[in-house]
């Protein structure tokens, strides 16, 4: 990757100023902006996050910001109250105090001498939540957005349910980001106040996971910062950024049909990540394309960025089934409208063992699936990491009800979320259906296309579930995961439906038989003609960055993934160790700019039982630390997840030591209510 470290404008950088809420709370924000900013205002850019500026996405930060004020923009990074260097407490994800300590933000930028008045706001993963969130109370200033890997419904689309199911991301994150704010800020920004601060949060400190699940369907909460409520609210102008190998490419086209400002949508190939340096590639020149899209809106230089095609994706071909992608062969692709009038339903029925365009006489099929079925699935989203993506899905598809589709004669392309219509019968009151359309390739190999899964208790609303009866018919719809997906000739379409999918979403209370009726069960794909404008797209430039800073590493970091089946009493265990953290790869590294040794290691743990899920188990433990000269800040964190059929039990502890003395200590066990799930 191109490293660019001239630019039309130098840079000055200001490690850390205090921004001061209205209630005398202070924001540590890091800032990037034309050195002659002041004699010559420039429009602003703010991304907002609870990641710690100084240390953790300090090496993240840095080529990006540096690179949009070399072109002439004021680039700010905050730490979110609670977080970081800022003062106060973070309670929760998305609260009110959040957006509206971004708006005073957004008022103190447009009265400082170095910005000329518009400002854009950009972020990735929470910073696309608030970017959102905080544009629909349209401040006047905020002119443009770019929301990456985000969401428009926290609970459709988050890491915490999916299609009313819990998953186990939401221990997963839930665990990190409670680490994370366990930490201190920095001593030497913060003074020497930086203990109170410190034992502040941490005797305030929030099992978050036990919050999220303790809102189990879709009601007032998770509708709060949920910005499809009212896609109205949002007028200023929205560039929405993603990946089919992430666990957000749902909202973008939902977004671009209910929003009603101007808008564009941009889907790759890629993880969770910035698309100049994710996995899979292709990457692009996404720097390059976001200065397009802020001079265009923040500048007002017309550069025809708003004259393409507002919704462009990467259509996908098939590849061999592997853990990692370096790269996912394809092409770009892109529709005038969203939704496009262009898109064509076709429907296969799904017959005994069979799927075809004929519904044969209706039948029965049965199912109980093993527990362990979703063994070969990958993670809810990935990073771009070694292991994350879904295997080889022959040994899912034996323990799913299957239906294969005659051979591809020709070259099949869809584009759009395929809808699985199942009538089903099932004999407990609550019941999970996985569906997993698969590309199956001559040689047998079954490489996964894309998932949906339904809490069949909220078959009918996500607000207001009601239990099955035993034996009674239902009929249901399954919403796949949007894709844009090319099958081949000679391969073949395969449907597959579970009852379970672990360690991707936590078991139902009980095993659950399931019998799917045949010939009235469907699968719907939405079809994409050619379209011969794809040739005529405006190719993406190579990426490039800023200069960063390069960490020294002390110790290279040690990762593993791996399944261990103990064959005596069946059950399975799930490990993955990551030593890597956010400093190149290293278990531990030294920051020469501001005289630091970070380090970090993650471990998972997922287990259960082949048949019986009584006994499953999510257990994640991490170690922080933090230390120059004689300072030394370390975080020790264990959360663990268990269940029986009417309580979920979370159990955490949390030590954190100054030097080599405790400094804080405590314990949770919290049992949670199940509420049909």
């Amino acid at each position: 990757m191109k490293v660019v470290d001239s630019f039309p404008r130098t840079v000055r950088e200001i490690e850390n100023t205090w921004i001061t809420m209205p209630d005398g709370c202070r924001l540590a924000a890091r800032i990037w902006l034309p050195e002659d900013a002041e004699e010559h205002p420039v429009p602003a850019i703010l991304e907002c996050m609870p990641y710690r500026k100084r240390d953790f996405t300090r090496l993240r930060d840095e080529p990006l910001h540096h690179y949009l004020a070399g072109h002439g923009y004021a680039s700010i990074r905050l730490d979110l109250r609670g977080s970081g260097d800022s003062d106060g407490l973070i309670l929760d994800e998305y609260l009110q105090q959040e957006q509206d300590d971004c708006l005073a933000v957004l008022d103190w930028i447009t009265s400082q001498p170095w910005c000329s008045g518009p400002v854009g706001m950009f972020g990735i993963s929470w910073g696309g939540f608030n970017a959102l969130q905080v544009a629909a109370h349209q401040p006047e200033c905020l002119k443009a957005i770019i929301t990456m890997c985000s969401t428009d419904d926290r609970y459709a689309d988050d890491a915490h349910y999916m299609g009313g199911c819990l998953l186990n991301e939401n221990l997963n994150w839930g665990s990190v980001f409670f680490a994370t704010a366990a930490f201190p800020p920095d001593p030497a920004l913060y003074g020497d106040d930086w203990r109170e601060q410190w034992r502040y949060r941490l005797e305030n400190q929030v099992l978050y996971p036990a919050v999220w699940m303790g809102h189990q369907q879709r009601d007032d909460y998770w509708k709060h910062g949920s910005v499809c409520e009212n896609f109205d609210d949002i007028q200023c102008a929205v560039y929405a950024v993603g990946g089919w190998a992430d666990g957000y490419p749902n909202a973008i086209p939902r977004m671009m049909e209910g929003l009603s400002a101007p808008r564009k949508a941009l889907i790759g190939p890629w993880s969770h990540a910035f698309p100049h340096n994710a996995l899979p590639g292709p990457a692009i020149g996404f720097f390059q394309e976001m200065l397009r899209w802020w001079d265009y809106w923040l500048k007002d230089i017309d550069n025809g960025i708003m004259d393409e095609p507002p919704m462009r994706v990467w259509m996908e071909e098939h590849v061999p089934p592997a853990p990692l992608y370096e790269y996912r062969p394809g092409r770009w692709v892109a529709e005038p409208s969203w939704p496009s009038e262009r898109i064509q339903n076709e429907t296969l029925y799904l017959n005994v063992l069979s799927m075809g365009r004929r519904a044969e006489p209706e039948d029965r099929m049965r199912i109980t699936s093993p527990e362990t079925t979703g063994l070969a699935g990958g993670d809810w989203y990935g990073f771009g990491g070694e292991g994350e993506m879904a295997i080889d899905q022959r040994e899912d598809d034996g323990k799913s009800l299957v239906f294969d589709g005659d051979t591809v004669s020709e070259r099949i392309e869809i584009l759009g979320a395929p809808v699985a219509e199942l009538e089903v019968t099932v004999d407990r009151p609550v019941a999970y259906v996985i569906v997993r359309l698969n590309d199956v390739a001559p040689d047998g190999a079954s490489t996964r296309v894309t998932w949906g899964v339904l809490n069949l208790t909220q078959r009918e609303s996500r607000e207001h579930p009601a239990p099955l009866e035993a034996g009674k018919r239902y009929r249901v719809r399954v919403q796949m995961k949007d894709v844009a997906y090319a099958f081949a000739p000679g391969h073949t379409m395969r449907l597959a439906v579970s009852t379970s999918y672990w360690p991707m979403i936590w078991p139902a209370p009980e095993p659950v038989r399931l019998t799917l009726h045949t010939g009235v069960s469907s699968l719907h794909l939405p079809v994409r003609p050619p379209r011969e404008e794809d040739e005529q797209l405006r190719p993406f430039e190579p990426p490039e960055r800023g200069p960063q800073s390069e960490p020294e590493a002390l110790s290279s970091g040690d990762f593993r993934r791996t399944v261990e089946r103990n064959l005596i009493n069946n059950e399975t265990t799930y490990r993955i160790y990551n030593e890597g953290g956010d400093f190149g790869g290293a278990s531990l590294a030294y920051i020469e700019d501001i005289d630091l040794t970070a380090g970090y290691s993650l471990g998972k743990w997922f287990r259960t039982h082949e048949y019986d899920a009584s006994g499953a188990e999510a257990r994640i433990d991490q170690n922080c630390v933090l230390q120059r000269d004689d300072w030394s800040a370390r975080v020790e964190c264990v959360t663990r997840l268990t269940a029986d059929p009417q309580h979920f039990r979370l159990r955490a502890t949390l030590h954190a030591y100054d030097g080599d003395a405790l400094f804080f200590e405590r314990e949770w066990d919290e049992w949670i209510p199940r509420h049909l799930i």
